[in-house]
């Protein structure tokens, strides 16, 4: 018993530290050449939370297995020797939710402050702007624990006479369950509606607050994660469909990269102009829609311009650029493919597991389970994937809604080309959302996730907290994942094959 603990320890501390270098390897391949050597806090809280999130999601599984630990104890007590992980739950996300609501929000302030301005002055104009959030959110969380910060289980009272212990066990069936021929001896399994009662205690404040950052990341969860498990592998097999077929001609390069030089200088003018408004003091909120409009249109540019150099390969190895983008798109379209049934699979077993009732099958627990007792770790393994994609898929609708909606704000994550600003807006979106996906996972691998901390925390806590407990009764935010999902598909079968045009909807307030 102690040298698996031990083991589970060694290989805790060993993911971590794996973990975090490959977060600061992302950063640095990820950044924009402008800030290298430079921006050092919000890089050091890019890493922090992508550390926080991947750890968050990997402490799922290593739940499950700290539960197995002492499923065969043969002494009371051997379950106290293993990981404390409610309290290891409950001490990542704490530190998700102070990084979401103050940490990033501060570097963000700090990385966008007005560069003419000294460094004393930047840091105090985003400590004001964190200040007066950490009030708002103070207040309200304070206001909404003293008021409905309770949790009420609904059980009912049962008792039930004795019975002198049967000779036999054949005078059982499903007509007589219960011991004996008196319906007062089986009261306990007789007991009406009139017996139930509630049980009404405080929660405690940590929880509570993981709870409301779950809810708060459940909604956007349902919105970008439902519209994300579609697009992310349709959109790799549209992309391969919408491939370049062949080379096009130095003309036809020339003509079409002359089309692309006339949209630059408009998009230059337009940011010109925007540039002065700013600086007039004229920010309204017009002005704020046309930049993103311009924001907007820049990164479908980049894509044209990507997607022309793509077409017309250049220089001594154009050859090989081509044989490679050939490659490319066909790596596209096998990652697509698997994609497509990962997100099938994830939408059949929320339909089949979770909405409907009694569940028809336990479908994926099943497969985890007869993956872990093929080997150890196989089903551990197959199930941080499925969780890790639903991640993964938020990020892929969070991407796909900020094309296609103006009033979502674009941070496109860039090989070489990623700003600060944007890496910690999407770490922020990771971290919210890490919350809502380990309390989905639990619920929806509840079988196989049976009997752990998160199943505590996240189970029975938060689907009974006052207030809140009619979202996850009615399976609001599973419904609502799955209408999403099937509207995407429907979308991208209707129009995904198609090639974009260029939309040129910024319009200039003056």
């Amino acid at each position: 018993m102690g040298d698996f603990n031990l083991a589970l320890v060694i290989v805790a501390i060993v993911v971590c530290v794996l973990v975090f270098v490959f977060n600061v390897y992302l950063l640095i391949n990820y950044q924009h050449p402008d800030d290298k050597n430079q921006a050092y806090f919000p890089k050091f809280v890019v890493v922090l939370g992508l550390t926080v999130a991947a750890v968050s999601i990997l402490m799922l599984p290593a739940d499950v297995a700290n539960r197995q630990a002492c499923r065969h104890a043969i002494y009371n007590g051997a379950c106290k020797l293993t990981l404390p992980m409610k309290d290891l739950w409950l001490a990542v996300y704490i530190a998700d939710a102070i990084l979401v609501f103050f940490v990033i929000p501060f570097a963000m302030f700090y990385y966008e402050g007005d560069q003419d301005k000294s460094v004393g002055k930047r840091i105090g104009s985003a400590m004001l702007w964190v200040a007066a959030s950490a009030v708002v959110c103070g207040l309200v969380l304070g206001i909404l624990y003293g008021v409905v910060g309770k949790v009420d289980f609904t059980v009912r009272h049962l008792s039930s006479a004795t019975s002198a212990f049967p000779s036999s066990w054949t005078d059982f069936s499903s007509n007589q369950p219960c011991l004996g021929s008196s319906a007062r001896q089986c009261s306990a399994y007789l007991a009406g509606v009139s017996s139930e009662k509630t049980w009404t205690m405080r929660t405690t404040f940590p929880e509570y607050v993981v709870a409301l950052a779950t809810i708060v990341g459940s909604v956007l969860f349902a919105i970008f994660g439902g519209v994300g498990i579609a697009c992310l592998p349709l959109g790799l097999i549209f992309s391969f469909i919408r491939r370049p077929k062949a080379v096009i001609t130095r003309s036809q390069y020339i003509k079409e990269a002359t089309e692309l030089g006339k949209k630059a200088k408009e998009l230059k003018k337009a940011a010109d102009a925007l540039h002065q408004e700013e600086r007039s003091g004229s920010k309204g909120r017009k002005w704020r829609k046309n930049v993103k409009a311009v924001e907007k249109e820049l990164l479908l540019l980049e894509e044209d311009v990507k997607a022309l150099e793509e077409m017309y390969p250049q220089g001594e190895k154009a050859e090989t650029t081509w044989a490679l983008t050939v490659i490319g798109y066909l790596a596209k379209l096998v990652l697509g493919v698997l994609g497509l049934i990962v997100s099938v699979a994830w939408v059949a077993h929320i339909i089949i597991y979770l909405l409907i009732d009694p569940p028809l099958s336990p479908f994926l627990n099943e497969v985890f389970i007869k993956l872990d007792s093929a080997w150890g770790l196989l089903g551990t393994v197959a199930f941080a994937f499925f969780c890790f994609y639903l991640l993964v898929a938020v990020i892929a609708g969070a991407m796909m809604l900020g094309l296609r909606l103006v009033f979502i704000t674009i941070h496109p994550m860039k090989w070489g080309a990623t700003l600060m600003n944007s890496f910690l807006f999407n770490v922020g979106l990771i971290l919210l959302c890490s919350i809502s996906v380990i309390q989905f996972c639990s619920t929806a691998f509840g079988y196989y996730a049976q009997a752990t901390a998160a199943q505590e925390i996240f189970g029975h806590t938060l689907q009974s907290l006052r207030g809140i407990k009619y979202l996850y009764k009615y399976n609001v935010f599973q419904i609502a994942f799955v209408v999403l999902a099937g509207l995407t598909f429907i979308y991208y079968a209707a129009f995904g094959w198609k090639k974009r045009k260029p939309s040129g909807r910024f319009q200039l307030s003056s």
